[in-house]
């Protein structure tokens, strides 16, 4: 497994234990790997996971469905 699909499979199963809907998941996992990509080199060590999910997470609400 490389650290793209690591970083990519553990945001979506996190985002979706967290309730969000699956578009919102499949959003929230792309903009995580787009983020890993550009920031991978700049963030502290063992702290590149957390970033990532912190702005999938952003994504993730922006692009939610109302209905829950």
């Amino acid at each position: 497994m490389t650290k793209i699909e690591f970083i990519e499979k553990n945001i979506i199963t996190e985002l979706t234990r967290l309730g969000y809907d699956q578009t919102a998941v499949n959003i929230g996992a792309r903009e995580a790997v787009s983020y890993f990509r550009r920031a991978s080199t700049t963030s502290k060590n063992g702290k590149i996971f957390e970033d990532c999910l912190f702005h999938a997470k952003l994504f993730a609400k922006k692009h939610a469905s109302n209905k829950k």
